[in-house]
This record gives structure tokens, sequence and C-alpha cells, in this order.
């Protein structure tokens, strides 16, 4: 067995261990297998074996990534979890399921236009800037209220809302703001936790977590 598979099965142990202790009647989170900067040869192993959700954060890496194999398997899901330029929009929805990454309205506008264009409706999370970093995008929380009505009146599918915490500090209070945040605005899916403290996030009912280097190792 694939190095990769025997990471995700643990992964996948170690969370349903963590839910029985917790409450054996959460929903088990999908994990999204962060495969950035990785070749298509070191994911294969976790395609063969059945695993759908995979995350890139370049739109032009997962095109040239991931077409021929989203055509051969139409089970897989694309994440795009990194930060999303205008200019790339037209490509980015057309190859990604889900965009984990809406922080501005400029953003919204340019998905909803290219969505209708292209006649596709990808699920779309609002990144929450929840550590009022500057080099952090995302919207303040104070704000996600009237950026979800904007959202809706552009026909967009939000699904819910994501968070990358500060790198420094313990996510835990970030965690617990963001599980009463999605419910403000009725909305169950959760986009948060890594490899780090992705065991964390589940206690805080995250519902995707974003796991790389547990996975595909360390990157070069």
């Amino acid at each position: 067995m694939h190095k990769t598979v025997q990471n995700l099965i643990s992964i996948q142990s170690a969370i349903k261990s963590k839910l029985l202790n917790i409450d054996g009647k959460k929903k088990i989170p999908k994990i999204i297998a962060v495969s950035k900067t990785f070749k298509i040869e070191h994911i294969l192993p976790l395609i063969d074996y059945g695993h759908i959700d995979f995350g890139e954060n370049k739109v032009q890496e997962a095109i040239e990534k991931w077409t021929n194999i989203k055509k051969e398997n139409n089970k897989i899901k694309l994440h795009l979890i990194g930060k999303l330029q205008t200019n790339k929009v037209k490509f980015a929805v057309k190859i990604f399921d889900y965009i984990h990454s809406l922080d501005s309205e400029k953003l919204a506008k340019k998905i909803s236009e290219e969505q209708k264009k292209h006649n596709v409706n990808p699920k779309i999370f609002i990144q929450i800037n929840l550590g009022l970093e500057r080099q952090k995008s995302g919207i303040d929380k104070e704000n996600l209220q009237s950026f979800y009505n904007l959202c809706k009146e552009l026909d967009l599918s939000i699904v819910g809302i994501m968070c990358i915490p500060p790198f420094d500090k313990d996510s835990t209070k970030y965690f617990s703001e963001m599980s009463k945040l999605s419910q403000s605005i009725d909305q169950k899916e959760l986009s948060m936790g890594m490899s780090s403290d992705y065991l964390k996030a589940v206690e805080f009912n995250s519902t995707f977590l974003r796991i790389g280097s547990s996975i595909f190792g360390q990157r070069g």
C-alpha cells in the first residue's frame, strides 16, 4: 500500500476516534487532500484507492494536472483553496467544483458573471479573516451577513465559510467563533483545519479539512 494511502487511512482513523470521544452522531468531515505542487504521479495512488476530494491553490496548475483526470473520473471533486484573482475566474469556474476563498465583493460579482456564461455552479465558501491579519485575505466577521446577502442576490451557491487561523496562535478560539458564525447565516459547512490542527477543528464541527503534508509529506 502506498505511503499516501496509509497516511490517509491513519488520519481517517484518528478522526473517527475523536468523534467517538465527542459525539458519535457528528457528521464525519470530508478530507481534502491538498495536492498543490505535487505531480499527478504522486496523487494517483489516492485516486486509485477511491479518494475523491483534492485541493489546489493555483488555477493554471490545476488545469494542467486535473483536466484529463477529471474527464476520466467524474466523481473527483476539485477544491480551490488558494486566493483567486478575478482574471482567473473564467478558468476556475470550469474546473473547480468548490471555491473556498471568496473574499471580496469584486470577486463575488466576477464569479457570478462567469458562472452564468459557462453554465456552471461551483459551491463556494466565504473566507473570513478572523485574525484581522493584513497579509491574509477574507472579509471581516462584522460584514458576514451583508456579504452573504449580496452573494445570494448574485445567485452564488454559498455552502459555508472558511478560515485560516493565525499560525502562531491556538486555533481553538477561532474554530469556536467560526462554528457560531456559520450558524448566524444558517450554513452548515465549515472549511477549517489543516495538518497541524485538524482534530481540533473536528471538535468545532468542521465539515471540510484541508490536509496536505500529513498525507503527502513535506513539500520540497
